[in-house]
């Protein structure tokens, strides 16, 4: 029988890049849930912080050549991949001179945050999408984790909803603690209505032009709904978004990785 097929998309991934818990996370998910019984792959940003020739990245031609239109500007989206260390398992890295070549992630040597993160962001959501679609590789579960992927539910129930390769497709979001504090450009939500097929209510959700506002966001438009962290602040504040939704608590002190696999199975009626 064919394995069913998990794409997990992630901002950050042990030994690759490590910002906060996510990449930890996502390190112990991935060989686990690929070793019994499901096809996983990894997308990921190739911020520029990533070496390289030490982690044996190197471009795939077949896939890039795409363009994402990002400010009525075409920006070639730029793939590579490598092996994970000890698995064989594909790590896909989104790269782009103009948005990932910089040697810092969010913010500059004073902590400023860049300027555009938001068109980083919207390159990299539509990146995915368009690699996925460019594989032919209809995943049967979306994982997303981090604010970096937060718009990828939102896109993928909307403008790409009829298109055949994610139209069985289930979408999970990770909460984590909260990003970034600092508020987006008010362009940010003419960006986001890259077609006629998303709803005025979802820019109107995102009109708080925050952190909070991309979570709540990603949290409707998702099938399933992780609470990745014990104790979380903003609980309270997300927690009627995804009253209809299938919900995974995690707690602390256990063993991420099979509890991750029971809840893919799970939802995919294995």
């Amino acid at each position: 029988m064919e394995r069913k097929k998990v794409l997990i998309v992630s901002q950050e991934m042990d030994p690759y890049l490590v910002l906060s818990e996510i990449g930890n996370v996502v390190k112990k998910i991935v060989p686990y849930v690929h070793d019994n019984g499901l096809e996983v792959r990894v997308l990921m940003p190739r911020f520029g912080v990533i070496n390289e020739r030490r982690n044996r990245l190197h471009e795939v031609v077949r896939l890039s050549g795409i363009n994402i239109i990002i400010n009525d500007e075409d920006h070639p989206l730029i793939i590579k991949v490598a092996s994970l260390p000890g698995a064989r398992i594909q790590i896909y890295f989104l790269d782009n001179d103009d948005f990932f070549k910089r040697k810092m992630v969010f913010r500059d040597e004073e902590g400023k945050y860049f300027d555009d993160n938001i068109d980083r962001m919207l390159f990299f959501s539509r990146g995915v999408i368009e690699t996925v679609r460019k594989f032919g590789w209809a995943p049967d579960i979306i994982h997303c984790h981090g604010w970096m992927s937060s718009l990828i539910p939102l896109f993928t129930k909307t403008t790409y909803l009829k298109d055949p390769i994610f139209s069985d497709t289930k979408t999970i979001f990770s909460v984590y603690g909260v990003e970034f504090e600092e508020k987006l450009n008010d362009i940010f939500l003419e960006k986001v209505k890259i077609s006629e097929d998303i709803p005025d209510e979802a820019i109107e959700q995102l009109s708080g032009l925050d952190y909070s506002s991309l979570i709540k966001s990603a949290i409707t438009y998702s099938d399933a709904v992780v609470w990745a962290m014990p104790n979380l602040d903003q609980r309270e504040e997300l927690e009627s978004f995804s009253e209809s939704k299938d919900t995974l608590e995690i707690e602390k002190d256990i063993d991420i990785a099979p509890l991750y696999l029971e809840y893919y199975n799970k939802l995919l009626g294995l």
